[in-house]
Protein backbone atom coordinates (compact mmCIF):
# COMPACT_ATOMS: atom_id res chain seq x y z
CA UNK A 1 0.00 0.00 0.00
CA UNK A 2 2.89 2.52 0.71
CA UNK A 3 4.63 1.67 -2.13
CA UNK A 4 1.45 1.73 -4.16
CA UNK A 5 0.97 5.66 -2.92
CA UNK A 6 4.67 6.33 -3.58
CA UNK A 7 4.20 5.14 -6.95
CA UNK A 8 1.35 7.50 -7.55
CA UNK A 9 2.97 10.47 -6.07
CA UNK A 10 6.15 9.97 -7.91
CA UNK A 11 3.75 9.80 -11.36
CA UNK A 12 2.12 12.78 -9.98
CA UNK A 13 5.18 15.16 -9.30
CA UNK A 14 7.04 14.00 -12.70
CA UNK A 15 3.30 14.97 -14.59
CA UNK A 16 3.06 18.21 -12.91
CA UNK A 17 6.87 18.88 -13.78
CA UNK A 18 6.37 18.17 -17.12
CA UNK A 19 2.95 19.93 -17.64
CA UNK A 20 5.11 23.02 -16.40
CA UNK A 21 7.89 22.53 -18.34
CA UNK A 22 5.41 23.23 -21.21
CA UNK A 23 3.87 25.88 -19.54
CA UNK A 24 6.66 28.02 -19.10
CA UNK A 25 8.30 27.34 -22.74
CA UNK A 26 4.92 29.15 -23.63
CA UNK A 27 4.27 31.60 -21.41
CA UNK A 28 8.01 32.30 -22.69
CA UNK A 29 7.15 32.24 -26.21
CA UNK A 30 4.08 34.77 -25.84
CA UNK A 31 6.11 36.80 -23.66
CA UNK A 32 8.96 37.13 -26.19
CA UNK A 33 6.30 37.61 -29.25
CA UNK A 34 4.50 40.98 -26.80
CA UNK A 35 8.07 42.76 -26.47
CA UNK A 36 8.60 41.38 -30.64
CA UNK A 37 5.23 43.38 -31.11
CA UNK A 38 5.11 46.28 -28.49
CA UNK A 39 3.14 48.69 -29.47
CA UNK A 40 1.16 47.49 -32.16
CA UNK A 41 -2.39 47.25 -30.07
CA UNK A 42 -2.54 50.52 -28.97
CA UNK A 43 -2.98 51.83 -32.62
CA UNK A 44 -4.99 48.85 -33.53
CA UNK A 45 -7.48 49.09 -31.12
CA UNK A 46 -8.66 52.58 -32.62
CA UNK A 47 -12.09 52.91 -34.20
CA UNK A 48 -15.31 51.38 -34.09
CA UNK A 49 -16.69 49.70 -30.80
CA UNK A 50 -16.74 46.50 -32.90
CA UNK A 51 -13.18 46.62 -33.45
CA UNK A 52 -12.94 47.60 -29.73
CA UNK A 53 -14.38 43.99 -29.29
CA UNK A 54 -12.90 41.96 -31.25
CA UNK A 55 -8.93 43.06 -30.52
CA UNK A 56 -10.04 43.03 -26.41
CA UNK A 57 -11.49 39.19 -27.29
CA UNK A 58 -8.82 38.15 -28.94
CA UNK A 59 -6.05 39.68 -26.54
CA UNK A 60 -8.06 38.07 -23.84
CA UNK A 61 -7.88 34.53 -25.61
CA UNK A 62 -4.47 34.77 -26.10
CA UNK A 63 -2.74 32.43 -23.33
CA UNK A 64 -1.52 33.85 -20.38
CA UNK A 65 -2.41 36.95 -18.44
CA UNK A 66 -0.79 39.70 -20.99
CA UNK A 67 -3.41 39.72 -23.13
CA UNK A 68 -5.60 41.05 -20.18
CA UNK A 69 -2.88 43.10 -18.56
CA UNK A 70 -2.65 45.03 -22.08
CA UNK A 71 -7.16 45.04 -22.15
CA UNK A 72 -6.54 46.97 -18.66
CA UNK A 73 -3.59 49.20 -19.91
CA UNK A 74 -6.04 50.39 -23.03
CA UNK A 75 -8.94 50.48 -20.41
CA UNK A 76 -7.54 52.78 -18.21
CA UNK A 77 -6.22 55.30 -20.75
CA UNK A 78 -10.27 55.24 -21.99
CA UNK A 79 -9.41 53.55 -25.40
CA UNK A 80 -11.87 50.54 -24.36
CA UNK A 81 -15.68 50.95 -23.34
CA UNK A 82 -16.87 49.37 -20.58
CA UNK A 83 -18.41 46.70 -22.65
CA UNK A 84 -14.78 45.61 -24.58
CA UNK A 85 -13.25 45.12 -20.98
CA UNK A 86 -15.67 42.94 -20.14
CA UNK A 87 -15.70 40.76 -23.24
CA UNK A 88 -11.51 40.80 -23.19
CA UNK A 89 -12.53 39.08 -19.27
CA UNK A 90 -14.68 36.70 -20.54
CA UNK A 91 -12.28 35.51 -23.18
CA UNK A 92 -9.12 35.12 -20.83
CA UNK A 93 -8.65 32.25 -19.25
CA UNK A 94 -5.51 33.22 -17.21
CA UNK A 95 -2.35 30.92 -17.34
CA UNK A 96 -4.71 27.48 -16.91
CA UNK A 97 -4.43 28.15 -21.14
CA UNK A 98 -1.09 26.93 -21.48
CA UNK A 99 -1.97 24.17 -19.48
CA UNK A 100 -5.04 22.72 -21.02
CA UNK A 101 -2.97 23.44 -24.29
CA UNK A 102 -0.55 20.75 -22.64
CA UNK A 103 -3.41 18.27 -21.25
CA UNK A 104 -5.94 18.61 -24.21
CA UNK A 105 -4.63 20.64 -27.35
CA UNK A 106 -7.60 20.14 -29.56
CA UNK A 107 -10.45 20.77 -27.07
CA UNK A 108 -8.62 23.60 -25.87
CA UNK A 109 -8.15 25.09 -29.28
CA UNK A 110 -12.19 24.82 -29.81
CA UNK A 111 -12.40 26.57 -26.34
CA UNK A 112 -10.39 29.28 -27.05
CA UNK A 113 -12.31 30.32 -30.29
CA UNK A 114 -15.52 29.86 -28.55
CA UNK A 115 -14.73 32.03 -25.60
CA UNK A 116 -13.17 34.65 -28.41
CA UNK A 117 -16.46 34.68 -29.90
CA UNK A 118 -18.43 35.27 -26.77
CA UNK A 119 -16.12 37.53 -25.49
CA UNK A 120 -17.51 39.75 -28.67
CA UNK A 121 -21.32 38.65 -28.02
CA UNK A 122 -20.21 39.24 -24.02
CA UNK A 123 -18.93 43.04 -24.82
CA UNK A 124 -22.16 44.17 -26.78
CA UNK A 125 -24.48 42.93 -24.18
CA UNK A 126 -22.06 45.02 -21.15
CA UNK A 127 -22.07 47.80 -23.40
CA UNK A 128 -25.96 47.99 -23.79
CA UNK A 129 -26.50 47.10 -19.84
CA UNK A 130 -23.72 49.82 -18.91
CA UNK A 131 -25.51 52.47 -21.27
CA UNK A 132 -29.15 51.48 -19.55
CA UNK A 133 -28.05 51.50 -15.68
CA UNK A 134 -25.59 55.08 -17.13
CA UNK A 135 -22.81 53.02 -16.11
CA UNK A 136 -19.60 54.68 -17.03
CA UNK A 137 -15.99 53.78 -16.41
CA UNK A 138 -14.40 55.94 -13.44
CA UNK A 139 -12.38 58.97 -14.33
CA UNK A 140 -9.10 58.33 -12.46
CA UNK A 141 -9.20 55.36 -15.21
CA UNK A 142 -8.89 57.85 -18.38
CA UNK A 143 -5.90 59.77 -15.94
CA UNK A 144 -4.09 56.72 -14.99
CA UNK A 145 -0.54 56.17 -16.62
CA UNK A 146 1.00 53.11 -16.80
CA UNK A 147 4.08 51.70 -18.56
CA UNK A 148 3.73 48.79 -21.34
CA UNK A 149 5.36 45.46 -19.92
CA UNK A 150 9.08 46.77 -21.62
CA UNK A 151 9.19 50.19 -21.45
CA UNK A 152 12.76 49.95 -22.91
CA UNK A 153 12.61 48.60 -26.31
CA UNK A 154 16.15 49.25 -26.74
CA UNK A 155 16.92 47.00 -24.21
CA UNK A 156 15.45 43.89 -26.42
CA UNK A 157 17.87 42.39 -28.68
CA UNK A 158 19.35 39.14 -29.47
CA UNK A 159 22.83 39.69 -28.69
CA UNK A 160 24.07 36.37 -30.02
CA UNK A 161 23.42 38.10 -33.70
CA UNK A 162 24.98 41.80 -32.51
CA UNK A 163 27.58 40.99 -29.78
CA UNK A 164 28.70 37.92 -27.56
CA UNK A 165 26.31 37.27 -24.79
CA UNK A 166 27.17 38.32 -21.35
CA UNK A 167 28.21 35.23 -19.20
CA UNK A 168 25.52 34.97 -16.19
CA UNK A 169 25.04 31.53 -13.74
CA UNK A 170 21.27 32.05 -13.87
CA UNK A 171 21.27 32.09 -18.45
CA UNK A 172 23.77 29.32 -18.23
CA UNK A 173 21.64 27.64 -15.50
CA UNK A 174 18.40 27.62 -17.58
CA UNK A 175 20.52 26.48 -20.52
CA UNK A 176 21.55 23.44 -18.59
CA UNK A 177 18.47 22.45 -17.38
CA UNK A 178 17.03 22.62 -20.57
CA UNK A 179 19.70 20.92 -21.97
CA UNK A 180 19.62 17.60 -19.73
CA UNK A 181 15.75 17.85 -20.04
CA UNK A 182 16.47 17.37 -24.26
CA UNK A 183 19.16 14.39 -23.42
CA UNK A 184 16.48 12.85 -20.84
CA UNK A 185 13.51 13.32 -23.75
CA UNK A 186 15.93 12.01 -26.36
CA UNK A 187 17.15 8.82 -24.39
CA UNK A 188 13.55 8.26 -22.94
CA UNK A 189 14.84 8.06 -19.68
CA UNK A 190 12.30 10.73 -18.67
CA UNK A 191 9.54 12.16 -20.33
CA UNK A 192 6.61 10.98 -23.04
CA UNK A 193 7.76 7.83 -24.66
CA UNK A 194 6.20 7.80 -27.99
CA UNK A 195 7.62 9.53 -31.29
CA UNK A 196 4.64 9.40 -33.52
CA UNK A 197 2.56 12.35 -33.75
CA UNK A 198 -1.10 10.32 -32.67
CA UNK A 199 0.80 11.12 -29.08
CA UNK A 200 2.80 14.17 -30.21
CA UNK A 201 3.64 15.44 -26.43
CA UNK A 202 7.01 14.01 -26.71
CA UNK A 203 8.01 16.34 -30.20
CA UNK A 204 6.40 18.84 -28.37
CA UNK A 205 8.63 18.19 -25.22
CA UNK A 206 11.80 18.14 -27.60
CA UNK A 207 10.33 20.59 -29.91
CA UNK A 208 9.84 23.41 -27.39
CA UNK A 209 12.75 22.72 -25.59
CA UNK A 210 14.78 23.19 -27.69
CA UNK A 211 13.20 27.08 -28.74
CA UNK A 212 13.41 27.96 -25.02
CA UNK A 213 17.59 27.33 -25.09
CA UNK A 214 17.78 29.52 -28.55
CA UNK A 215 15.17 32.22 -26.84
CA UNK A 216 17.57 32.11 -23.17
CA UNK A 217 20.87 32.17 -25.21
CA UNK A 218 20.02 35.23 -27.03
CA UNK A 219 17.68 37.88 -25.50
CA UNK A 220 19.86 40.64 -23.67
CA UNK A 221 20.28 40.47 -19.73
CA UNK A 222 17.33 42.93 -19.09
CA UNK A 223 15.28 40.58 -20.66
CA UNK A 224 16.56 37.54 -18.96
CA UNK A 225 16.42 38.79 -15.72
CA UNK A 226 12.91 41.06 -15.94
CA UNK A 227 11.34 39.56 -18.01
CA UNK A 228 11.90 35.21 -17.58
CA UNK A 229 13.85 35.50 -13.93
CA UNK A 230 10.87 38.09 -12.10
CA UNK A 231 8.39 37.72 -14.14
CA UNK A 232 7.45 34.26 -15.78
CA UNK A 233 9.56 32.30 -12.80
CA UNK A 234 9.05 34.69 -9.38
CA UNK A 235 5.66 35.46 -10.74
CA UNK A 236 4.29 32.19 -12.29
CA UNK A 237 5.57 29.17 -12.14
CA UNK A 238 6.31 27.83 -8.98
CA UNK A 239 2.67 28.73 -8.78
CA UNK A 240 1.78 26.60 -11.69
CA UNK A 241 3.76 23.57 -10.37
CA UNK A 242 2.25 23.57 -6.66
CA UNK A 243 -1.47 24.28 -8.11
CA UNK A 244 -1.29 21.67 -10.89
CA UNK A 245 0.52 18.82 -8.03
CA UNK A 246 -2.18 19.87 -5.79
CA UNK A 247 -5.11 19.75 -8.70
CA UNK A 248 -3.99 16.28 -9.75
CA UNK A 249 -3.55 14.78 -6.21
CA UNK A 250 -7.02 16.06 -5.63
CA UNK A 251 -8.60 14.29 -8.23
CA UNK A 252 -6.42 10.78 -7.79
CA UNK A 253 -7.47 10.98 -3.87
CA UNK A 254 -11.19 11.71 -5.03
CA UNK A 255 -11.09 9.63 -7.36
CA UNK A 256 -10.25 6.67 -5.33
CA UNK A 257 -11.48 7.38 -1.75
CA UNK A 258 -14.59 10.16 -2.06
CA UNK A 259 -16.35 8.57 -4.88
CA UNK A 260 -15.62 11.75 -6.81
CA UNK A 261 -16.89 10.98 -9.86
CA UNK A 262 -20.55 9.59 -8.49
CA UNK A 263 -21.21 13.53 -6.79
CA UNK A 264 -20.17 15.07 -9.46
CA UNK A 265 -22.41 13.19 -11.97
CA UNK A 266 -25.45 13.13 -9.75
CA UNK A 267 -24.88 16.84 -8.92
CA UNK A 268 -23.65 18.22 -12.22
CA UNK A 269 -26.05 21.13 -12.06
CA UNK A 270 -24.22 22.41 -8.86
CA UNK A 271 -21.19 21.85 -9.48
CA UNK A 272 -21.59 23.75 -12.96
CA UNK A 273 -22.70 26.95 -10.17
CA UNK A 274 -19.74 26.21 -8.10
CA UNK A 275 -17.55 26.13 -11.04
CA UNK A 276 -18.70 30.01 -11.98
CA UNK A 277 -18.14 31.07 -8.62
CA UNK A 278 -14.78 29.72 -8.47
CA UNK A 279 -13.93 32.18 -11.45
CA UNK A 280 -14.58 35.27 -8.73
CA UNK A 281 -11.38 34.32 -7.46
CA UNK A 282 -8.78 36.73 -8.77
CA UNK A 283 -6.25 34.05 -9.35
CA UNK A 284 -5.32 31.44 -11.63
CA UNK A 285 -4.68 28.54 -9.40
CA UNK A 286 -8.10 27.21 -8.70
CA UNK A 287 -9.60 26.82 -12.13
CA UNK A 288 -7.03 24.10 -12.80
CA UNK A 289 -9.14 21.59 -9.95
CA UNK A 290 -12.24 22.29 -12.98
CA UNK A 291 -9.30 21.63 -16.09
CA UNK A 292 -7.94 18.40 -14.14
CA UNK A 293 -11.24 17.12 -13.84
CA UNK A 294 -12.00 18.03 -17.67
CA UNK A 295 -8.91 16.33 -18.81
CA UNK A 296 -10.27 12.90 -16.47
CA UNK A 297 -13.24 13.10 -18.76
CA UNK A 298 -15.42 13.86 -15.03
CA UNK A 299 -16.75 17.13 -15.91
CA UNK A 300 -18.42 18.03 -19.36
CA UNK A 301 -17.08 20.95 -21.82
CA UNK A 302 -20.19 22.90 -20.11
CA UNK A 303 -18.73 22.95 -17.17
CA UNK A 304 -15.13 23.81 -18.00
CA UNK A 305 -16.34 26.15 -20.44
CA UNK A 306 -18.67 28.17 -17.77
CA UNK A 307 -15.48 28.21 -15.06
CA UNK A 308 -13.30 29.84 -18.15
CA UNK A 309 -15.60 32.21 -18.61
CA UNK A 310 -16.00 33.52 -15.50
CA UNK A 311 -12.37 33.28 -14.53
CA UNK A 312 -9.86 35.52 -16.14
CA UNK A 313 -6.73 34.49 -13.68
CA UNK A 314 -4.59 37.17 -12.89
CA UNK A 315 -5.81 39.74 -15.44
CA UNK A 316 -8.29 41.65 -13.03
CA UNK A 317 -5.67 42.56 -10.41
CA UNK A 318 -4.39 45.49 -12.25
CA UNK A 319 -7.88 46.84 -12.65
CA UNK A 320 -8.52 46.40 -9.14
CA UNK A 321 -5.64 48.53 -8.16
CA UNK A 322 -7.31 51.36 -10.21
CA UNK A 323 -11.31 50.74 -9.47
CA UNK A 324 -12.63 48.67 -7.48
CA UNK A 325 -15.99 49.38 -8.42
CA UNK A 326 -15.19 48.61 -11.99
CA UNK A 327 -13.86 45.53 -11.29
CA UNK A 328 -16.53 43.98 -9.44
CA UNK A 329 -19.03 45.23 -11.52
CA UNK A 330 -17.47 43.15 -14.79
CA UNK A 331 -17.15 40.22 -12.07
CA UNK A 332 -20.92 40.48 -11.57
CA UNK A 333 -21.32 40.63 -15.26
CA UNK A 334 -19.63 37.78 -16.39
CA UNK A 335 -20.47 35.43 -13.29
CA UNK A 336 -24.15 36.02 -14.57
CA UNK A 337 -22.78 35.32 -18.69
CA UNK A 338 -21.00 32.32 -17.61
CA UNK A 339 -23.74 30.50 -15.60
CA UNK A 340 -26.26 31.49 -18.44
CA UNK A 341 -23.89 30.09 -21.16
CA UNK A 342 -22.67 27.50 -19.32
CA UNK A 343 -26.52 26.01 -18.60
CA UNK A 344 -27.28 26.70 -22.48
CA UNK A 345 -24.56 24.62 -23.04
CA UNK A 346 -24.86 21.45 -20.65
CA UNK A 347 -29.40 21.85 -22.15
CA UNK A 348 -27.78 20.65 -25.26
CA UNK A 349 -26.15 17.87 -23.91
CA UNK A 350 -22.54 19.47 -23.90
Amino acid sequence: MVKKTVFEITQIINRSIMITIFVFVMMLLVDYFNVLTRGKMKNMVKGSRFKQYTIASFLGATPGCLGAFMNVSLYVHGLLTFGAIAGGMIATSGDESFVMLTMFPREALILFILLFILGIIGAWFADRIANFFSIVPCKECTLQKIHDLDDHQHHFQLPILQKPVEFSLFRYGLILIFVILLGLNILGIWGPQSWNWDEPERIILFSLSTIAVFIIATVSKHYLYEHIGNHIIKKHIWKIFLWTFFALLFVNIGLQHWNLEHFIKANIGLVLIISALVGLIPESGPHLIIVTLFAQGIVPFSVLLTSSISQDGHGMLPLLSYTIRDSVLIKIFNLIFAIIIGLCFFALGL
